[in-house]
């Protein structure tokens, strides 16, 4: 049984003892925490509630929707939602915040509370911090009988589709004379109810598998091409143009091209992004373990780029900050301010899509017009977390000729051979994950290694 408590909410597996797992009586004190350190317009706070499809979804909702109305709190109930659907309702309600029951990728023995702000995106570290500490002192406020909370429900999908669809840089008109024919890879989660609506008033023909919002994932929910070789499989079965997969919560999105093979996980931003510079000039951004192809391709539209430290409340800062247009994250999620600032898989489908449509390129030869780039991804025990921070200032010694990146755990660039690797500590487990890209897979496995033999010097 495990419980992970972060600033951006409580994620654990379900049954077991209090403490040690996601039970009923763990979720109840992290929403009172929650809706007690939540600033509020009003007397009375107003919250979004939303959830994936898991076996456990409807228990946790009841529980997340009784505790807040028993704090006084007026409920907009969503029901079944993608994570970016609940972003936008907080948007539309003008609430207070939003509680997302899901635990994204995750397996099907998980769930857990995603907090947002009445921007509808992930709390600061600061207010994070505070909803974790009123938890931990078990200080929580409970109204009386008339002035307990109300529960109103409302289904936001198709405003969320509308939104999409009305979007200027989404060519309908093209996508629909393109006759494309895709197979959508939904798990089982709550991406077999919008995005199916989603291709249909698209013009689209939809071959769905796993296709009924039960919660019972057919097979492991990360979408890695390890994991996606049904939607592979059925891709070329039926002849289709392209595969879509999205995770339980549909914020994540990965594409399979119409041979078979995987567009990439990390081209997803990077296609995307291309395609959002075609037509509107200005910054990116993406999170500092993320593929050198975005910086690639949005200097070839003469634009500038920018890293930020992982986590999405992080690259939504620094896109802000700079003004991008288009940013996310290399796991294929893709933050379009114009919409909103938050991974939406709906939105980067359409605009995918458009881009096919309007280049008159199958997804294949998409994807050669990009720079390639491999990920090697390893990781470096550690019996002493101390032991890390060594590691990082032996690791700058040594590369103290190349370009050093400091803003979350220590990035060396080797900018003549366009290679670098990133070191981070785990918030989790007391390991060093190690990302390495270079322009050949050899190439950045290699450079993982060498930073491993100068870690294992130290350790």
């Amino acid at each position: 049984m495990t419980l992970i408590k972060s600033i951006s909410g409580i994620r654990g597996t379900i049954g077991g003892n209090c403490g040690d797992a996601l039970t009923p009586v763990d979720i109840v004190k992290f929403t009172a925490a929650y809706v007690k350190c939540l600033p509020k317009k009003g007397k009375r706070a107003k919250v979004v509630v939303g959830r994936d499809a898991r076996i456990s979804g409807s228990m946790v909702e009841s529980i997340v929707v009784g505790t807040l109305v028993g704090c006084g709190a007026d409920v907009i109930n969503i029901g079944m939602a993608t994570t970016p659907t609940t972003e936008l309702a907080v948007i539309g309600e003008k609430a207070d915040g939003g509680i997302i029951i899901t635990a994204s990728h995750n397996p099907e023995q998980w769930n857990a509370l995603k907090l947002l702000n009445n921007d509808g995106e992930f709390l600061s570290a600061e207010n994070g911090a505070k909803v974790l500490e009123t938890a931990a002192a078990e200080d929580f406020d409970f109204a009386e009988v008339r002035s307990l909370g109300t529960v109103t429900n409302k289904d936001y999908t198709d405003i969320h589709i509308e939104q999409v669809l009305s979007n200027h840089l989404v060519d309908r008109e093209a996508i629909r004379k393109a006759h494309f024919k895709v197979v959508l890879d939904p798990i089982n989660s709550v991406g077999a109810i919008v995005m199916p609506r989603l291709l249909e008033r698209l013009g689209v023909e939809c071959v769905t598998i796993n296709a009924e919002p039960n919660g019972c994932f057919a097979h492991n929910p990360e979408p890695l091409p390890a994991n996606l070789k049904g939607l592979s499989d059925t891709v070329n079965c039926e002849h289709a143009n392209l595969g879509i997969s999205v995770d339980p919560d549909v914020d994540r999105l990965a594409f399979i091209c119409e041979d078979g093979e995987p567009f990439g996980e990390e081209y997803t931003l990077v296609s995307v992004a291309d395609y959002v510079l075609d037509h509107k000039k200005g910054p990116t951004s993406s999170n500092i373990s993320s593929s050198r192809a975005l910086r690639d391709v949005t200097e070839a539209h003469g634009c500038e780029y920018y890293t930020a430290a992982v986590g999405e409340v992080n690259v939504t800062t620094k896109m802000r900050e700079v003004g991008a247009v288009i940013g996310g994250e290399g796991n294929g999620g893709i933050i379009f301010p114009e919409l909103h600032y938050g991974r939406d898989a709906l939105i980067g489908t359409a605009l995918f899509l458009s881009n096919m449509a309007q280049k008159g390129l199958s997804a294949s030869k998409l994807r050669k017009t990009y720079p390639d780039y491999f990920i090697a991804k390893k990781k470096i025990s550690l019996a002493d977390p101390a032991q890390a921070d060594k590691i990082f200032e032996a690791l700058k010694v040594k590369y103290a000729s190349e370009k050093i990146n400091t803003l979350d755990g220590v990035r060396i660039d080797f900018e003549a051979e366009r290679k670098w690797v990133i070191l981070r500590k785990s918030n989790t487990e007391p390991i060093i994950r190690i990302y390495a890209e270079a322009p050949a897979e050899k190439q950045a496995e290699a450079l993982a290694d060498e930073v491993i033999a100068v870690a294992e010097e130290i350790l």
